[in-house]
């Protein structure tokens, strides 16, 4: 049986496929440059692009499983060709579909849970990966520079989001199902900020930013108004679905969610100075 990962070269499509090939399933991944994509041996990689579903059609073909995501194009718009990327994967036989929940309602994600397909819908918290976006200014200057340090986060390791999706991809007892992923800590900034120390063998300074300096940094980097509501609404106040842990990633896996310290030694090269530039800080598949 073939599955296809939509999104393949993201933050969770990347872990799927790795899931997929240990599993020992045959893998599709999706991506809108093949030559560009860095993916793992024996992966078939064609190319795809969700904002045209006809440049799906032949991608789907003797595919099973289908895992989706709800943006496409460069700025994360959410996906309006829902219904016919839907319709595509009936006329080629799929069966099971996930979805990688994009944090608020989507007219793709709406498509898939109206639909008669085996469906699962997967909504995780903060990745882990976006302790990424720090790398930078520990290489260069040793600190952390972040407004609410004192927030919590229950952040999921994204492969663990890969995990729990190639599971509900090839066996039963998951369709109609919605799953919030957490990592099994709820974290401050501080927290975070100390894990990273301890991985890299060396100190970081944890600035605290005020709401106004923060402000000022999210507009020098481009950020919309309505990303800069959004950001100030969950750091000043995490929703409890962000904050609290969640057995649901050892209940799927059958093994206990990564921790952040983890996450931390994996990539602790990145936080080392003299490490490359360039580092992915995605917070989603793309």
């Amino acid at each position: 049986m073939t599955h296809l990962v939509t999104g393949a070269t993201g933050t969770v499509g990347t872990q799927l496929v790795r899931e997929l090939l240990d599993r020992g399933h045959s893998v599709r991944a999706l991506t809108r440059d093949p030559a560009r994509a860095d993916l793992p041996a024996g992966v078939e990689t064609v190319r795809g692009d969700l904002t045209d579903p006809e440049s799906l059609a032949a991608a789907l073909q003797g595919v099973t499983g289908l895992h989706l995501i709800t943006f496409g194009g460069p700025y994360f718009t959410p996906l309006e060709t829902g219904p016919r990327i839907l319709e595509l994967a009936r006329e080629a036989g799929v069966r099971r579909i996930t979805v990688l929940h994009g944090g608020g309602p989507t007219p793709l994600e709406d498509a898939v849970r109206a639909s008669e397909f085996v469906w699962t819908v997967l909504m995780p918290v903060e990745f882990m990966s976006n302790a990424l976006e720090w790398a930078e200014s520990v290489r260069t200057e040793g600190e952390v520079r972040e407004p609410f340090t004192d927030r919590l986060s229950a952040m999921v390791h994204e492969a663990d989001i890969g995990a729990v999706a190639a599971v509900a991809l090839t066996e039963d007892g998951h369709g109609g199902q919605e799953y919030v992923l957490t990592g099994p800590q709820a974290l401050t900034v501080a927290d975070k900020t100390e894990t990273l120390a301890a991985a890299r063998g060396g100190a970081i300074r944890l600035v605290e930013l005020t709401e106004e300096e923060a402000l000022v940094r999210w507009r020098a980097a481009g950020q919309s108004d309505e990303v800069i509501d959004f950001l100030l609404m969950v750091y000043r106040d995490t929703p409890p679905v962000g904050r609290t842990v969640v057995d649901t990633v050892e209940r799927v896996t059958g093994r206990p969610a990564r921790t952040f310290a983890e996450w931390a030694k994996e990539h602790a090269g990145v936080f080392t100075a003299g490490a490359g530039a360039g580092v992915d800080a995605a917070k989603g598949d793309v």
